[in-house]
């Protein structure tokens, strides 16, 4: 099997260790941060495959940390909190992380949600055909470029936004639910919160739609879901 890289960042010594040698044992390579300034340092030298990211850190916080990674990478982070509040946990994923766990934890469950997570990264990664765009009157989505563009200006969007704008976009007209959308974008519905797809959704119109409150392209189909429909 091949051996992934992975950066663990836990200010808790005892449990980092412990993630840090149960990892090693599962066929991980690991690198092991104990604060945000440490972890970001390690990150950017070792450029690992996924990060597994403590929420409360010192020197840098969780939450900065999973935001400047981000803006550096699309890697797969995954937070863990002893917090089990949703609103850490929407907080969390809508600054892009992957997923998010809640202390305490079962190891098998961790490395089950890591390996998902790499499943899913390497096969994004895959080599996508140049040509593969998505055109539709004043948007384009290049797939293999993870980038947008809206009446020819680029748009910013993060990686899980891009990645249910894109799932959308290629579905033209049909209508998802908003499980059926964690599914394929987060890859495993019984570890998430699905709320955290109407933040995403959120977001997307707040950035390509001229008045978010009357989509013309992501138009919520009330009951269901949502669909894609080219903005007509």
């Amino acid at each position: 099997m091949e051996s992934y890289k992975i950066l663990i960042v836990e200010d808790e010594k005892e449990l980092g260790q412990l993630l840090h040698d149960y990892f090693k044992k599962e066929g991980f390579e690991t690198i092991l941060a104990f604060d945000g300034e440490q972890g970001l340092t390690l990150f950017q030298q070792h450029l690992p495959v996924l990060v597994l990211l403590d929420i409360m850190l010192p020197k840098i916080d969780g939450m900065e940390l999973c935001r400047i990674i981000r803006n550096q990478s699309t890697v797969p982070v995954l937070m863990m909190s002893a917090k089990s509040s949703d609103v850490d946990k929407i907080l969390s994923l809508g600054l892009g992380a992957d997923d998010y766990i809640t202390k305490p934890f079962s190891p098998g469950e961790l490395v089950a949600r890591v390996k998902a997570q790499i499943r899913r990264y390497t096969l994004l990664s895959s080599p996508i055909k140049p040509d593969e765009w998505l055109k539709f009157s004043s948007l384009e989505i290049d797939s293999k470029g993870y980038r947008v563009f809206l009446k020819g200006n680029q748009v910013d969007l993060a990686t899980k936004e891009f990645e249910i704008l894109r799932y959308l976009a290629s579905h033209p007209q049909q209508v998802f639910t908003r499980e059926q959308i964690f599914t394929a974008v987060w890859g495993q519905n019984e570890y998430g919160d699905i709320n955290t797809v109407t933040v995403h959704i959120r977001k997307i119109r707040e950035k390509i739609e001229e008045n978010p409150s009357k989509p013309h392209f992501i138009k919520t189909v009330w009951g269901v879901g949502y669909k894609f429909d080219g903005g007509s």
